[in-house]
């Protein structure tokens, strides 16, 4: 039966290749979104990916670093509020993967100078990876989403 359909269906396919898709844009188009989140016409948008790997210097448990990690979400929540930190969380640790940020900045430079603000970088504790990333520019409302549906903050 699919030997026939395919058969059918290649009598019937036209042979002109298919018309170009229309200039215009698709009806769930929003241009004014599209200008906020920066999207191009793809609505996509470089962003800087960042990988937190295990550092070189692990704080011992206690207070020391329980005030470290209180000043790494401080941080993060600093650069979320700003725009900057777009997608940000941890990993299980496997190979020392521990977590990831996710920048809206337009170069790794940008990206190094404000993780270099997280105390869990300065100290060592962990270090960063740096890539450029192309991604759809929805990313960039993912902290606006997320307060209308979190029942606690951390």
């Amino acid at each position: 039966m699919a030997c026939a359909m395919q058969g059918a269906a290649a009598q019937t396919s036209p042979t002109a290749p298919p018309a170009p898709a229309a200039s215009s844009p698709p009806a769930a188009f929003d241009e004014a979104l599209a200008a906020r989140t920066g999207a191009d016409e793809y609505g996509m948008k470089r962003y800087v990916f960042v990988l937190l790997r295990t550092g070189p210097n692990r704080m011992p448990d206690g207070p020391a670093r329980d005030e470290m990690f209180r000043g790494h979400f401080a941080n993060m929540k600093r650069l979320a509020d700003a725009g900057h930190l777009v997608l940000a969380g941890p990993f299980d640790g496997v190979d020392g993967w521990r977590g990831l940020f996710i920048l809206a900045v337009k170069d790794i430079d940008e990206a190094k100078k404000l993780a270099s603000t997280d105390p869990v970088l300065a100290s060592g504790e962990m270090v960063a990876e740096y890539h450029r990333y192309f991604g759809s520019a929805a990313l960039v409302m993912v902290n606006e989403l997320h307060a209308r549906l979190a029942k606690k903050s951390f």
